[in-house]
């Protein structure tokens, strides 16, 4: 394991070319001291499997009039890796919720499954699976498919673009498995990354048929539920915790564009029609406004001002994400 520091200003410790679990991290990062990552006391929760179409890019005023001004989207650093995350919203969490009960129990009766409460919703309250922003108040989401064929299309030549376990990021509570997407060109470039999957079941992220699959490590921000299986009854439960719900560590999947560039004075961009741009844009509120160094958030009338301005000819109103 190895630190660095992100251009915010964040200390990062990385274990390259691994997306590692848990437990194996726990010993991994264990000189660190981490508090969260060391806690032994969590009450169980749910490992479920997301499946998920979609990615977001979220960011701020400045990132908004950039990506307008270029017709797209670039580093705004000097390095070579465009970041995305994914998009888990309620149907994602309902479609993982059934995808589990399934698995857990697959001899359930019609009975059963009716008598069956929803409570996936209870455990998913890690800023990866809410819908507020910590890095600005807009976000632009794109179908999986749209934005890997852009990408072939402009740094691929038309062929289908390379997907690789990249590293495994740990901050104080944040864990990030990272993939990066390259051109068949640069393979030589990322020969010590392990290609990602489509078929490995213990892989913490796999990509198959237009989706990612995460199996999330850690999906609550905070633990205040328990999970409860009720094994005659074919039934789980989510059960308040009362007393002393505990902070843990959660984690995150990054979907890394490398769009590397042999002139470094040339812009690189993932380009696209701004109306396209437009289509795909909302207002994000913040999860926790000032929490990100250099992150400014504006409120939904100032957002609405910024956006019609900068798309004038565009009539439909400002909505906000979901």
């Amino acid at each position: 394991m190895r630190s660095r520091y992100n251009r915010r200003g964040y200390r990062e410790n990385v274990v390259d070319n691994q997306h590692m679990k848990l437990n194996d991290l726990k010993e991994e990062a264990r000189h660190l001291g981490n508090q969260y990552l060391r806690k032994e006391n969590i009450p169980p929760y749910p490992h479920p499997e997301f499946h998920v179409s979609h990615v977001k890019h979220d960011t701020d005023e400045a990132g908004l009039w950039g990506i307008r001004g270029d017709g797209g989207f670039k580093n705004p650093g000097r390095g070579c890796l465009l970041w995305w995350s994914l998009v888990v919203g309620p149907d994602e969490i309902r479609s993982a919720e059934k995808r589990l009960l399934e698995t857990t129990y697959p001899d359930r009766t019609e009975e059963q499954a009716q008598r069956q409460q929803s409570f996936l919703e209870e455990f998913a309250t890690s800023p990866a699976l809410k819908k507020t922003s910590r890095l600005g108040s807009y976000r632009f989401t794109f179908p999986l498919e749209e934005l890997l064929t852009a990408y072939s299309q402009q740094f691929c030549q038309g062929a289908p673009p390379v997907m690789r376990v990249l590293e495994t990021v740990l901050y104080k509570q944040e864990v990030v498995y990272v993939v990066v997407v390259h051109s068949p060109a640069n393979q030589e470039e990322f020969s010590d990354c392990p290609l990602l999957t489509d078929d490995d079941p213990n892989a913490v992220c796999t990509y198959k048929d237009g989706c990612f699959i995460w199996r999330a490590e850690a999906m609550c921000g905070t633990h205040d539920y328990e999970l409860v299986q009720i094994p005659e009854l074919k039934r789980m439960e989510a059960e308040p915790v009362w007393f002393n719900p505990q902070y843990y560590v959660w984690d995150n999947v990054a979907v890394a564009l490398h769009v590397d560039n042999e002139v470094p004075s040339l812009l690189v961009l993932l380009k696209f029609d701004p109306i396209r741009l437009r289509e795909n844009l909302k207002f994000c509120r913040a999860e926790k406004p000032g929490m990100i160094n250099g992150v400014t958030f504006e409120d939904f009338p100032q957002a609405e001002e910024n956006v019609k301005g900068l798309w004038p000819d565009y009539l439909a109103p400002l909505e906000e994400g979901e």
